[in-house]
């Protein structure tokens, strides 16, 4: 399997090797954390041999603006939430992971002429600025080979990607005031690409999309490696405000219609019209990516389409999608393959959080030095 790409708060270089798994002996993992604009989940795996075990999930909302944009605004709050996580889940490790997404960080790729890898990474610090559209100075960057050229006359596939350090720096200083240890920062999209890999043991060409509160992730993946990476600022939230605004309700009793927790009744047509609006605009992000992927890769058909975040679960809509996309469209559980602690963790409510912690799953099972 390989390990999805981190980015280092240091200089560029490549990381990104695919790790090697000890088949023999307990393995210890990192605590997954997504800290999205709604809710803050957590994510503790434990890996025996070639199997996987459900330690603890969980998640915990936080106040409306306390993340906008994956910008961390309110901290305490934030932190309140990652506090009590913590401590009802019984977690004691504080090695944690944490991804990102949003205006602030750029997934590029590009094509460059074979090198080697230290003239790869020297390219990629002296260069990199054409590439992205901040100051070099302001932001930590990584990259990594996704196809490696064969020949002096082929070129190789980068994977760049590049985050603001002070937005960066604003979490990592968070969670060390909470005595945890940050020991890696992922994008979303690849914390996805990773935990998919893992629980679906396939190499098939996908679109992996997770919706959640305030942004869509699509990243594109073909022959096992990520093709194309975007962040959407599009999301969940965005409907069950049009639902409460338009039928005049409170946000609570939008948020259960949305979820189709309670009948539509008198509603139902105005309910159609607002899913309709909004939910064609999610698709035709969706769209877009294909069809720039499609339009590069002709050769190579998606297979599939898999739908995860807390979005996904918005009554209707990964009819909605197959019927406008035309692909098979799956709804990713990232614990599917995985052994549970039944224990601490009771199965009905894992179905229902599952596919809000795709992202903190796909975190929670790289490995550290402990």
């Amino acid at each position: 399997m390989r390990s999805a790409t981190p980015i280092q708060p240091v200089s560029v270089k490549n990381t990104l090797n695919p790790v090697e798994y000890s088949m023999a002996k307990k393995q210890n993992l990192i605590i997954g954390l997504d800290i999205g604009s709604h809710a803050v989940k957590v994510c503790q795996i434990q890996k025996a041999g070639s199997d996987y075990r459900l330690l603890a999930v969980g998640s915990a909302a936080i106040p409306p603006g306390a993340v906008e944009d994956g910008v961390l605004q309110d901290p305490d709050e934030v932190a309140k939430a990652i506090v009590e996580l913590f401590k009802n889940l019984k977690i004691k490790s504080k090695r944690v992971g944490i991804s990102i997404s949003g205006y602030s960080v750029i997934v590029k790729k590009i094509s460059l002429e074979v090198m080697s890898d230290e003239e790869l990474a020297d390219y990629i610090i002296e260069e990199a600025e054409q590439y992205i559209p901040f100051d070099i100075d302001d932001v930590y960057l990584d990259y990594q080979v996704i196809r490696a050229g064969s020949d002096e006359f082929d070129r190789s596939d980068i994977m760049l990607v590049a985050a603001k350090k002070e937005v960066i720096d604003d979490y990592l200083d968070m969670l060390q005031e909470l005595k945890l240890l940050p020991v890696l920062v992922d994008v979303d999209g690849f914390a996805l690409e990773n935990i998919w890999e893992c629980a679906s043991d396939r190499q098939d060409n996908v679109a992996l999309v997770d919706i959640g509160a305030s942004k869509m992730n699509i990243n594109i993946i073909a022959d096992g490696a990520s093709v194309l990476a975007r962040d959407v600022v599009v999301g969940s939230e965005q409907l069950t405000n049009q639902i409460a605004n338009t039928l005049e309700i409170e946000f609570e009793k939008a948020e259960k219609l949305k979820l189709g927790q309670i009948p539509a009744g008198e509603y139902q047509e105005e309910l159609e019209e607002i899913f309709t609006q909004t939910c064609t605009q999610w698709v035709l992000e969706i769209n877009k990516a294909i069809d720039l992927y499609m339009a590069n890769n002709p050769d190579k058909p998606l297979v599939s389409l898999v739908l995860s975040g807390g979005g996904s679960k918005v009554r209707g809509l990964k009819q909605y999608i197959a019927a406008e996309t035309g692909l098979d469209v799956v709804a990713f559980n990232p614990f599917s393959t995985m052994k549970v602690n039944e224990k601490k963790i009771d199965r009905e409510y894992l179905k229902v959080i599952a596919p809000e912690l795709a992202i903190a799953a796909g975190m929670a099972i790289r490995p550290a030095e402990f």
